[in-house]
C-alpha cells in the first residue's frame, strides 16, 4: 500500500510487486523498429514474398522483437502458423543438428532422434498437422542468430520450402542476425546463388534501437498506458509512482531527459557513431528508475533528471556497447571470408 500526500485516500496496487510483469520481466515493449518489421512481415505475407533478411547490431533487440511479432500474429493472423527456431554456434554444419533444431521450435519432444530423412519427414508432419489445427496452410518461420548458419543450411532450409510448396503449404522465412547476415546475401547474390537469395532473402531490413527523443517517448509511453492486470486502470507507471501519475506525471514527459542522460553517458565514454539505445538497455534503465522511485513516491518525491541519470549509468549500456565492438572485428573478418 502507498499512501498519497495531500490527505487523499490509499492506493492499494491490485497485485503484489513480485507478481507485476516488469519484476518477473515478462513484458514486450513495441518500438519504432519493431512496427517496421511487423509492416515486413505483413506485406511479405500480402505479396506472397517468402523471403526476408533482418539484420543490426548485437543486443539491439531482435530476439525480444520476434517474440513481440509472434504475440501480435497470433491476434491478426491467428490462423498463421509461426515457430521461432535459434541458429546454434556449432564447429561443424550437418543436416542432423540443423534438423533437430527445426524440430525443436515445432515442440517435438524427442527432435533428436531419427535419422535425416525421418527427421525430415517427421518435421513435414508437424507443420502439416499445426497448419491443418489453424486452418491455414501458411507458415512462418523466424530464424534468430541466421548469420551462424552455412550455404549448406541454408540450401537444407530451402529443400524444405519446396517439400512443403508441394502439399500446399506456403513457407515464409524470416531470417534474423547480426549486421554480417547482410554480407552473406551480398556474397550468395555475387556467387551467382540466386537459388537461396530468391527464395529466403528478398526484402531486407535494417534493425535499429531507439534513435531520437521521439522514439523513446513512443517506448516510454508503453509504459503509461499499458495496464495490468488487464482491464484495470494500473498502468505500468502507475504501479509503481502512483502519487506522482496522480499529481500528472508520465514516464513519456521525460523522454529528453532519458535521451539526454544516454548521450552523455555515450559521448563520456568516446563511444563511435550516432546515440542508438539499443532495447536491453533502455527497458533496464527504465525498470532501475522505477523501481528506486517506489519508495520515494510514497514520500511525494517525483522522478527527477539525476534518478534518470543514475538509472543510464547503471544499465549497462556501456559495457554492451564496448562488447558489440569486440565482437564487430572477427564478424568483419568472417564475412570477408565468405566474400
Amino acid at each position: 500500500m502507498t499512501r498519497s500526500t495531500g490527505g487523499e485516500s490509499a492506493d492499494r496496487r491490485p497485485i503484489a510487486r513480485d507478481l507485476h510483469p516488469l519484476e518477473l520481466g515478462n513484458y514486450r515493449i513495441g518500438t519504432p523498429a519493431i512496427e517496421s518489421f511487423y509492416e515486413l512481415v505483413k506485406s511479405c505475407m500480402e505479396h506472397k514474398i517468402t523471403g526476408a533478411l533482418i539484420y543490426g547490431p548485437s543486443r539491439i533487440g531482435k530476439t525480444r522483437a520476434i517474440e513481440y511479432l509472434r504475440l501480435a500474429m497470433a491476434q491478426s493472423f491467428a490462423r498463421v502458423t509461426t515457430y521461432h527456431v535459434q541458429a546454434e554456434h556449432k564447429p561443424r554444419h550437418a543436416e542432423g543438428p540443423f534438423l533437430t533444431s527445426l524440430l525443436e521450435a515445432t515442440g517435438c519432444p524427442e527432435p533428436d532422434k531419427g535419422n535425416n530423412p525421418s527427421k525430415r519427414l517427421k518435421l513435414i508432419d508437424r507443420i502439416k498437422d499445426a497448419c491443418a489445427r489453424n486452418g491455414s496452410g501458411v507458415v512462418a518461420m523466424f530464424f534468430d542468430e541466421a548469420q551462424r548458419y552455412s550455404e549448406n543450411e541454408y540450401e537444407w532450409l530451402r529443400d524444405v520450402h519446396d517439400h512443403l510448396d508441394r502439399i500446399s503449404i506456403r513457407l515464409f522465412t524470416f531470417l534474423i542476425g547480426q549486421e554480417e547476415l547482410h554480407a552473406v546475401k551480398t556474397a550468395f547474390q555475387q556467387a551467382r546463388m540466386t537459388q537461396i537469395v530468391a527464395r529466403l532473402m528478398v526484402e531486407e531490413l535494417r534493425f535499429h534501437g531507439l534513435r531520437d527523443p521521439a522514439d523513446t517517448a513512443t517506448c516510454l509511453e508503453s509504459y503509461d498506458t499499458t495496464c495490468y492486470p488487464r482491464g484495470t486502470d494500473w498502468s505500468f507507471t502507475r504501479f509503481f509512482i502512483p502519487n506522482a501519475v496522480r499529481a500528472g506525471y508520465r514516464l513519456a514527459h521525460d523522454a529528453r531527459v532519458m535521451w539526454d542522460a544516454f548521450e552523455e553517458v555515450h559521448n563520456n565514454n568516446g563511444l563511435p557513431g550516432n546515440l542508438e539505445i539499443p532495447m536491453e538497455s533502455f527497458t533496464r534503465a527504465v525498470e532501475i528508475m522505477l523501481k528506486d522511485c517506489w519508495a520515494a513516491d510514497a514520500k511525494g518525491e517525483r522522478p527527477d533528471p539525476g534518478r534518470w541519470a543514475a538509472a543510464v549509468k547503471t544499465c549497462g549500456y556501456v559495457q554492451a556497447r564496448l562488447a558489440v565492438r569486440k565482437e564487430m572485428a572477427p564478424a568483419a573478418a568472417r564475412s570477408l571470408e565468405v566474400a
